[in-house]
């Protein structure tokens, strides 16, 4: 297989596994490059903006997590949305080129069937048939905290509503600052030569 180079990938397109859902809507179809900021910029537009009331989120083999991941910011935004999950499996066909065929033969693709793990996730701000297989009610109201742990007055609010004001990223530092922490306990003397360092060369 040394010689054999990957040339292109295609997934089979199959029917989305959910009924009823209206012609025009939003498919997120997550590749495993795709940006989360820019997947979700788009997909809170159409639920904002243009006041979709359906969306589907679908990614599969290493996109699965992604997805989900998309998924779970919708429903921290959104608040309220029904979800059904539908897991299942995906033929993607990988076709690979022969980059060294032996002199006087036909240069040989070989395609290759590969089955990964598929997920489609429909968000609804409509109620959906809750004895569907992967049917998911919305999420309790104090599940929300931030927006509504101020109205309850919860202690928890105040991490929660910095973390939802602004973009995602920041609480990820602190954790990992507090980590280094703990893995580098002998940080404040290295700080000290580090500071010490430029007085010896004035």
């Amino acid at each position: 297989m040394e010689n054999f180079r990957k040339v292109r990938t295609s997934e089979e397109e199959s029917p989305l596994p959910f009924p009823d859902l209206p012609p025009d809507v939003v498919v997120m179809k997550v590749k495993e490059g795709s940006k989360i900021r820019n997947l979700m910029n788009f997909a809170m537009a159409q639920m904002q903006l243009k006041g979709s009331r359906q969306i589907v989120f679908s990614g599969c083999g290493r996109a699965v997590t992604k997805t989900i991941t998309c998924v779970e910011i919708m429903k921290r935004k959104l608040g309220g949305l029904h979800q059904v999950t539908k897991v299942r499996y995906k033929t993607l066909l990988e076709v690979w080129e022969n980059q060294d065929p032996l002199p006087g033969s036909p240069a040989q693709n070989l395609t290759v069937h590969k089955n990964v793990p598929s997920i489609c996730i429909l968000l609804s701000r409509d109620p959906l048939d809750p004895t569907q297989t992967g049917y998911q009610p919305p999420e309790p109201r104090h599940g929300l905290g931030a927006q509504l742990g101020e109205a309850a007055g919860e202690d928890t609010s105040g991490s929660s509503t910095k973390g939802l004001k602004r973009p995602l990223p920041p609480p990820r530092e602190e954790l990992l600052t507090k980590k280094l922490k703990v893995q580098v306990p002998d940080s404040p003397r290295g700080s000290e030569t580090t500071n010490r360092q430029p007085d010896h060369h004035h």
